[in-house]
C-alpha cells in the first residue's frame, strides 16, 4: 500500500468516526474529526495526476483545514477535558 492510499484510508477512518460522533450528538468532536479527515483526503488528492491543474487551491484548502483542526483540538482540550 503506497502512502497516498494510506492517506485516503486515514481520512476515511476519521470521517467515519466523525459520522459516529454526529450520531452520538457530540458536534464539537464531529467537527474536529471531520476537518482532520477532509485534510487527509484533500492532501492525498494533491498528488493525483488528473488534478494537477487544481493543485494550488487544493493545497491552500488542505492547509486551512489543518489549521482549523489544530484550533479545534486546542479548543476541545481547553473547554471539554481540562
Amino acid at each position: 500500500m503506497n502512502s497516498y492510499r494510506r492517506q485516503y484510508l486515514f481520512g476515511g477512518l476519521f470521517v467515519a468516526f466523525a459520522i459516529y460522533q454526529a450520531v452520538v450528538g457530540d458536534l464539537l468532536e464531529f467537527s474536529l474529526y471531520g476537518a482532520a479527515g477532509l485534510a487527509f483526503i484533500l492532501n492525498a488528492t494533491t498528488f493525483e495526476p488528473r488534478l494537477l491543474a487544481y493543485k494550488k487551491p487544493l493545497v491552500i484548502t488542505t492547509w486551512i483545514l489543518m489549521i482549523a483542526t489544530g484550533i479545534l483540538f486546542l479548543y476541545l482540550l481547553q473547554f471539554k477535558y481540562l
